[in-house]
């Protein structure tokens, strides 16, 4: 029986899963290893059931024992593992794709509302229990015509467009190719993200963590938004230069932000929390028992299915 080393707590059933399958070994305190005890811990194990909070770099890689044949990555996104030193040292590198997908969009539809009908100022008042209702109390944006840019029209980003329409929102989108006819069921293409961001009243970033889009939210291209534009984040938090964002909102260029991500997890810039209209949550875009049984169940699948047949369709390197 194949030995597996899991880094993070999952759910019961989940882990019972695993126990079926493999010799495993489980992080009972959910404690967060280091580097230096992710090494240690793997000595004598053949794969490991990784999460997004592992930071597995070219170094930590290189120093993983020799057994360690495969990284299953109990996430959609894998840009906490060295993919090519990974594939340097033959270690196979699979991410959980596609059942996150609803859940994610939910929380994306919850960071708009949230934004546009100023959620975390309401909160607030009423924590003061001194509020007064007024014909101008809280005023904020309706979804109902407005114009949606999609930053990635990915698995997820079309899920959003989805539900979007459903408001009344008109969908436009960024890709790094255009969808069909069929797919795009009407949103509006653009070629680049000038043109997306110039039309975008509200945008919601689901595009995926790369050289490319790293800030791709700056000072620049901020100024690219109409004045009162609202942005939100279901992705990654590289996505966005902090300090321009939280001068847009100071400034007013930008209304509000919604992020369920953001830089340095789960410490944030202090400057977003002095922000009224910053309406954040803590990294909940899978946070439903359905979707993380789901997720966790098809790491598994994939290190079973590794071990069985040499490969998997979810392998990433």
């Amino acid at each position: 029986m194949k030995k597996v080393l899991v880094t993070r707590k999952l759910l019961r059933s989940c882990e019972d899963k695993a126990s079926k399958l493999f010799n495993s070994h489980f992080n009972s305190n959910d404690e967060l290893y280091s580097q230096k005890k992710l090494i240690e811990l793997s000595k004598g194990y053949d794969g490991i059931l990784s999460s997004l909070t592992d930071k597995i770099d070219k170094n930590t890689i290189e120093k993983l024992p020799e057994t360690i044949k495969i990284i299953s990555n109990f996430a959609v996104g894998f840009g906490n593992i060295d993919i090519e030193a990974a594939k340097k040292r033959g270690i196979a590198v699979t991410n959980t794709p596609d059942v996150l997908t609803d859940a994610t969009a939910e929380i994306a539809i919850l960071l708009i509302l949230g934004a546009c009908r100023r959620a975390n100022e309401g909160i607030n008042w009423v924590k003061k229990e001194n509020w007064k209702w007024s014909s101008d109390f809280l005023i904020g944006k309706q979804l109902t015509g407005s114009r949606l840019g999609i930053l990635g029209m990915g698995r997820i980003g079309r899920a959003v467009a989805k539900i979007a329409k459903s408001f009344g929102m008109e969908i436009h989108y960024r890709n790094r190719s255009r969808l069909s006819p069929e797919i795009e069921n009407g949103a509006k293409y653009h070629e680049s993200i000038k043109s997306l961001f110039s039309v975008s009243d509200v945008l919601s970033i689901c595009c995926p963590a790369t050289k490319e889009t790293k800030d791709i939210i700056n000072k620049e291209t901020l100024e690219y938004f109409p004045t009162g534009a609202i942005i939100t984040n279901v992705a990654r938090g590289d996505m966005i230069d902090d300090d321009a964002m939280v001068q847009a909102l100071i400034n007013r260029k930008i209304y509000a932000i919604g992020l369920d991500v953001y830089k340095g997890e789960p410490k944030i810039n202090p400057e977003y929390l002095k922000q009224p209209t910053a309406f954040i949550l803590p990294h909940l875009g899978s946070a439903t028992k359905k979707t993380r049984t789901a997720m966790a169940d098809l790491a598994i699948d994939n290190i079973d299915e590794f071990f069985r047949s040499g490969t998997c369709k979810n392998k990433v390197n």
